[in-house]
């Protein structure tokens, strides 16, 4: 069965490619096409731009399309190429059941509605049904006294196909018994009979297993079986006789269900079992047997589903009776559907123009519309009519084809859109009736240019708001409707620092929502304007134009950066003075810090975070002055680390911070010797700090041995027994210029330096140290280096030997 099913499907697919093309043209221009049924979706039925002598560009330019009135679309035009195609698998049984001929009728109409082109698709049957029983088994029980000869009417097989694919032959399993005898009816339906060939012995063999064959024409050939027992019985001379051969009966198509259509009457003139007589359908297409039902006891036959005379107008059903004995006869029931009005009329809209500009002339088509009713006669012939006084008229075109018409000139200002309201009535009785309704829309011309809701924008962003973010929503109004008032966004193109604008902002031109397209920094630029225009779609299209102002707003993105002190190249820290009679409130130093940032992001705040002596010095909290406390005493140290911190006021807020040194002595040789003894702490609780302590004092004594020789070298140099005698303190000569552009910093700078200098021995090329007051707040070296003095703050200090006192320049 595989390998003729396979034989069967390349049979059909090169009879799809050799279609049999056989059409006319008539006045209407109507063709037809003959295809096999089954071909597959896509498959090639006619070309119609070349059958129709047009121009395949002419079907495009039409935009020519098949109608389909809700009904299944088995066909496709390609507008391409002018090609009627397959669009849906087409079953012949399905569409057309049993009728000798299937025709399908498609229906092509153009959007300029000038011509309608009607082709007639004739299906044809190829064998895809195999031949079949009603039942799958069948039981013959025959008298033992049957004489030879005796013939019984065994069930048709039912093959769907249509002529030489339909049931043609019927064999029987080899019998001694039985032979099988094949006739024609006067439908000229072939049927089989099993004929008795030798008289049977029930007592020899009481049950007879036969299997009875049908197969059609078909190429392939296909075939259907069915099994035949025959039960031996006693006699049963007399086979039922139906008091008609043809029953005919007419139904109305909404009868309800239940109604009784006809009653079948069969006799037989045997007695007791052998004379009992019941009913089955013995030939009932599938919908009849869904539709119709038939008492096995009495033989009346009713409505069980629904009636539809558009559906079916006639219904041919082969009733069997059986008697007890095995006997049996047939008729046939010819049941007749009367039409009624029960459908109301449909209206399609085919072809539909939405909107039509007030200047279209009179006689301009709107819409195409396709009524049909699915009665017959009478009942499906229509009228259509529009509702109210309108100007608009209703044209028969073609067939059940209106196009709907302007009959006068149209003024949008006066009336902007219209809701046509369609009738279609019947001719029934009574009459039956639709309607729909169809929004017409009246277009004008582009005569207004979009209107902005302002007259200018003011657009305020945050600095560092992240690429891709809306920033702001233009939105312009155009009077005009339809395409007319469509308005698109653009930015003109301009520079910002030598930068196009399309490199900072974008504009979505559907919705007129701003973008940035980048960060904005606030240090670099804090405004800058776009010009957005907006353009109608109308042709020609219509513009105008916008200013937006764009202001960047700062954000706290930028730390305080600490000018002085400032941080040394070699890593170590600030070292500032400080006497130890000192009052307090005595200025040490003051820390001095920017912000890049404005306003409170920009506003600093001095802390003191740690002391080495707490309560010993203050920050002043805005002016960054660290004061002293309170008095020194012998027992605090002479080396304290402040550290502070400088915040700013944004939020969240940000900060620097910065650790300065600050020496309590009088002198810069007390300075050595405190620090050489701060420099060395010992650690004796365990083995591996008094190892350290012993390397730190061995490279100690060398040091100092080294100082002591290189001291004696330049000591002969000197003009002066002491390094440091001198009565007048002069800091002019701290240079400020490394703070020049910070406001205030360098004016402090000088005054801050104002009491405090070291002096140049022109003579010696050598830097003197002074202090008028005998109080000391800075530690600095100088060293003359192409004419310019620098300052160099060092924590060598703090590194030196524990009996190192001499401060060396060189």
């Amino acid at each position: 069965m595989a390998a003729i099913e396979r034989h069967r499907e390349l049979k059909g697919e090169v009879v799809c490619c050799f279609v049999i093309l056989a059409f006319w043209k008539t006045a209407f221009g109507q063709i037809r096409y003959s295809i096999p049924e089954e071909m597959q979706k896509g498959a090639f039925v006619g070309n119609i731009a070349k059958d129709l002598r047009l121009d395949v560009k002419e079907l495009s330019d039409r935009a020519a399309r098949i109608v389909s009135r809700g009904r299944t679309q088995y066909f496709a035009l390609d507008l391409e190429n002018g090609y009627l195609n397959i669009n849906e698998k087409i079953d012949r049984e399905e569409i057309c059941k049993q009728e000798n001929q299937c025709l399908l009728n498609v229906e092509i109409i153009g959007e300029d509605m000038v011509k309608m082109y009607t082709v007639d698709v004739l299906i044809q049957d190829i064998n895809d049904n195999s031949p079949s029983f009603l039942n799958e088994e069948t039981v013959l029980k025959i008298s033992e006294m049957t004489p030879p000869g005796a013939r019984y009417l065994l069930q048709d097989a039912q093959d769907p196909d249509s002529g030489n694919n339909s049931v043609q032959s019927y064999q029987l399993s080899n019998s001694k018994y039985f032979t099988l005898e094949v006739q024609i009816g006067y439908d000229g339906v072939k049927y089989a009979e099993l004929v008795l060939q030798k008289t049977l012995d029930r007592e020899q063999q009481a049950i007879h297993y036969l299997t009875l064959t049908a197969t059609d024409g078909g190429d392939p050939v296909r075939s259907g079986t069915t099994q035949i027992h025959v039960i031996v019985l006693d006699a049963n001379d007399n086979a039922p006789v139906f008091n008609q051969s043809l029953y005919k009966a007419d139904v109305l198509e909404n009868v309800p269900v239940g109604t009784m259509v006809v009653t079948l009457n069969a006799t037989d003139k045997d007695d007791g079992i052998n004379s009992e007589v019941s009913y089955l359908f013995r030939k009932v297409t599938d919908r009849a047997s869904q539709i119709f039902q038939l008492n096995t006891k009495t033989g009346t036959i009713s409505v069980v589903g629904s009636l539809d005379f558009e559906e079916s107008e006639v219904y041919e059903i082969e009733v069997q009776a059986n008697d007890g004995g095995g006997l049996s006869a047939r008729c046939k029931v010819l049941i007749q559907v009367i039409n009624l009005n029960d459908n109301v009329p449909e209206i399609t809209v085919t072809s539909f123009l939405s909107a039509i500009t007030e200047d279209s002339p009179a006689g301009t088509t709107v819409a195409v519309l396709d009524v049909h009713d699915r009665d017959s006669g009478e009942n499906g012939r229509v009228t259509c009519s529009i509702l109210g006084n309108l100007p608009f008229q209703l044209k028969k075109s073609f067939g059940t084809f209106y196009s709907l018409l302007t009959n006068r000139n149209l003024d949008r200002e006066k009336i902007s859109e219209y809701n046509i309201t369609v009738t279609a009535s019947d001719k029934g009785i009574p009459p039956l009736s639709t309607s729909i309704n169809i929004l017409l829309l009246i277009s004008d011309k582009n005569d207004n240019a979009p209107i902005f809701d302002q007259s200018f924008y003011t657009v305020y962003v945050a600095e560092n708001v992240p690429p891709g973010a809306s920033i702001y929503s233009a939105k312009a109004t155009d009077l005009d409707s339809g395409e007319n008032s469509r308005i698109t966004y653009s930015i003109i193109e301009g520079q910002l620092r030598e930068v196009p604008l399309s490199s900072y902002v974008s504009i979505n031109s559907e919705t007129g929502v701003i973008y940035t397209v980048r960060s904005f920094d606030y240090e670099q630029f804090r405004d800058f304007e776009i010009l957005v225009e907006a353009e109608d779609g109308g042709s020609p299209s219509l513009k105008s134009n916008i200013t937006v102002n764009i202001f960047i707003l700062d954000q706290n993105d930028n730390s305080p950066e600490i000018l002085y002190p400032s941080f040394p190249n070699d890593g170590s820290t600030g070292v500032e003075l400080v006497p130890p009679s000192c009052d307090p409130g005595y200025l040490v130093t003051k820390v001095v810090a920017v912000d890049a940032d404005s306003g409170q992001n920009a506003w600093l705040s001095y802390i003191l975070v740690t002391s080495s002596e707490p309560g010993l010095f203050t920050v002043g909290l805005h002016t960054g002055e660290i004061r002293t406390a309170r008095l020194f005493i012998e027992k605090h140290s002479i080396k304290q680390t402040l550290v502070v911190s400088v915040r700013d006021n944004g939020q969240p807020s940000l900060s620097a911070t910065i650790t300065m040194t600050v020496m309590v002595t009088d002198s810069i040789q007390e300075i050595l010797s405190d620090l050489s003894s701060l420099s060395s702490p010992t650690d004796t609780e365990s083995n591996l700090s008094l190892y350290l302590v012993i390397a730190v004092a061995t490279i100690s004594c060398f040091f100092f041995i080294f100082i002591i020789v290189l001291l004696a070298i330049k000591v002969r140099r000197w003009k002066e027994s002491q390094l440091f005698d001198s009565s007048n303190v002069d800091f002019s000569a701290v240079p400020t210029s490394q703070y020049v552009g910070v406001d205030g910093v360098r004016a402090f700078l000088q005054i801050y330096s104002g009491d405090h200098s070291l002096s140049l021995d022109s003579e010696k090329n050598h830097f003197k140290y002074f202090d008028s007051n005998n109080q000391s707040n800075t530690l600095a070296v100088y060293q003359e280096s192409d004419g310019q003095a620098s300052v160099l703050i060092t924590d060598a200090l703090n590194t030196s030997n524990d009996n190192q006192n001499v401060f060396q320049v060189s």
